[in-house]
């Protein structure tokens, strides 16, 4: 029988002792997470290890003996430390052993009952694999993807053993509190053996950050109230509530607040991760519409673009009517019903009138709306595009009237034709199928590039709202605390001797980051493909710039 003994590299330099760590029968295999060194008494030993297993759930237990021989001869020692197997009673008993300047380790295991030999001793191989126990404690192990050709449960189980180590090393962590500078009755050796990673800046944070969050958890309580009164709940308030992005967003900005500064403490490490994303992303956000602010308030960019922006909605119109006017007549020679022109013309000249007559009674407030919106980049770049993006739909309300207009008159005349076509092959509709005969139409690119810019601005919002900023710069800087497995280098392979292996961590990919761990996005607007985009137009059926209750969420 083939043990597995997982050794941490930390403990390699160690003084002789005991191994100790967790016995995994259903791996054959040994976590060996300290070393207890002499002078020690068996009873302290064991209350430390009784504190252990109640603090973390662990079976820790006595494993074998670790000798590390540094003189010639130390035959005294062998034989107490062969003597400390009555004591510490453990099946099987691991005995390591490192000779004094020589790379070559000797390794048994001894078992007091052989297989089909009661009463006779049996000694089995053992490999052993050494490990980085700071990496392993701080990492987090993923479940593998399965491959095309092998089912996820395979893949599942062959990673249980691994799954083990890891869980054995991240809830032994009160384990790794005493270093060599504690006056207790039991030395140890571990990855912080020489000492206990500690920062006072930390420690401040640590202690303030509970009533700085409390405080701030109830003022965001009193926001959440007030945005629920019944004065706010009045028609048509709720209804505009729902279709602006940005009552959209604040909205899903006060959930990722509530969520940073929740007292509660994570329950696992995936909450915890959840946590660190959202606060990186409305840090980042905040740092973007601030460098956004002092954009626009330098050399008074907001007035430039207030003076800007009439013009450009006067040469938009001037553009419109022409066009107008152009279908009105005879467009490229096509002789067209002038009564049905002269009629749509005008009315939508006459919504074109209405909508100059509104960007000019505006204009003298114009300046003050882009400078409260730039002033709304403090709460974050997300937020300012949210505006913007609302305001683009207020701005371009005529042209999605058009749009509106054009697509029912399209639609009523698709459905003509096609009961018209129904009706010459002597078919009759179907209701069961709802199936409807189209013919072409040519798209309207007006229509298309106000929806490919919102579009834009909401891809954008969703990206800083949803990408994990943290969980990639983790990946970046500290690959090995997202794993998504490990492998194995020979350290040595030699007859005669145990198979030396050091177990090394594969870091998890970028796109698995990215699946794993990627945060919702507000969803306060309509998701369209270009696919669905086209359908719709080539059918007559209305695009909606806000989210409906038919549409999926993400």
């Amino acid at each position: 029988m083939v043990l597995k003994a997982f050794f941490p590299t930390c403990c390699a330099a160690a003084d002789s002792g005991l191994l100790v760590g967790r016995w995994v029968p259903e791996q054959s295999s040994a976590v060996v997470l300290a070393v207890v060194h002499f002078p020690f008494i068996p009873v302290q030993v064991k209350a430390l290890l009784a504190q252990v297993h109640q603090a973390s759930q662990v079976g820790v237990a006595v494993l074998g003996t670790w000798c590390h021989r540094r003189q010639e001869a130390e035959e005294s020692l062998d034989h107490f430390l062969e003597g400390l197997g009555a004591i510490f009673f453990h099946e099987p008993w691991l005995q390591l052993c490192r000779e004094r300047g020589s790379k070559f380790w000797s390794c048994k295991a001894t078992r007091r009952q052989g297989p089909g030999r009661p009463g006779a001793p049996c000694e089995d191989q053992v490999m052993l694999v050494f490990y980085d126990q700071r990496k392993v404690l701080l990492s987090q192990l993923h479940p593998p993807a399965a491959l095309p050709d092998r089912p996820a449960g395979d893949a599942a189980a062959g990673a249980g053993g691994l799954a083990a180590v890891f869980d054995t090393v991240a809830r032994s962590e009160v384990l790794f509190r005493s270093d060599r500078f504690d006056e207790g009755p039991v030395r140890l050796s571990h990855w912080q053996s020489e000492g206990v990673e500690a920062s006072i800046l930390a420690e401040l944070a640590k202690r303030a950050s509970g009533p700085v969050c409390l405080l701030l958890s109830s003022l965001l309580s009193l926001v959440s109230a007030a945005s629920t009164c019944r004065l706010l709940r009045l028609w048509p308030l709720p209804f505009l509530w729902s279709k602006l992005s940005t009552c959209g967003q604040l909205r899903h900005r006060l959930e990722q607040l509530a969520l940073v500064f929740s007292t509660q403490k994570a329950e696992n490490p995936t909450q915890l991760m959840r946590k660190a994303n959202v606060l990186i992303s409305v840090l980042l956000d905040v740092a973007l519409g601030l460098a956004l602010l002092s954009w626009l308030h330098r050399k008074d960019r907001i007035g430039q673009l207030a003076e800007a922006l009439v013009p450009v909605a006067d040469r938009v119109a001037e553009e419109l009517q022409h066009l107008l006017q152009w279908l009105m007549g005879a467009p490229a020679g096509l002789k067209m019903n002038r009564a049905l022109d002269q009629v749509l013309g005008r009315f939508f000249l006459y919504h074109l009138h209405l909508w100059i007559s509104y960007i000019h009674l505006m204009s003298p407030f114009i300046e003050r709306i882009l400078w409260h919106v730039g002033l709304s980049a403090c709460l974050g770049l997300t937020v300012a595009l949210s505006i913007l993006s609302d305001i683009i739909a207020l701005l371009t309300f005529h042209i999605y009237c058009f749009y509106v207009y054009g697509a029912r008159l399209y639609c009523l005349k698709i459905c003509g034709l096609s009961s018209l076509w129904r009706l010459f092959r002597g078919k009759k509709w179907n209701v069961l199928r709802q199936r409807v005969d189209s013919c072409s139409y040519d798209l309207d690119q007006l229509r298309l590039l106000v929806v490919a810019v919102q579009g834009l601005i909401h891809v954008l919002v969703d990206l800083i709202n949803s990408l994990p900023l943290y969980s990639l710069g983790l990946r970046l800087c500290r690959p090995y605390r997202l794993a998504a497995g490990v492998k194995f280098r020979v350290l040595e392979h030699e007859a005669g001797r145990p198979l030396r292996l050091l177990m090394q961590i594969n870091p998890l990919p970028y796109g698995r980051v990215v699946h794993a761990y990627r945060l919702p996005s507000c969803g306060c607007h309509p998701t369209h493909s270009w696919g669905s985009l086209c359908r719709k137009l080539f059918f007559g059926e209305l695009i909606y710039p806000w989210r409906q209750r038919g549409d999926k969420q993400d």
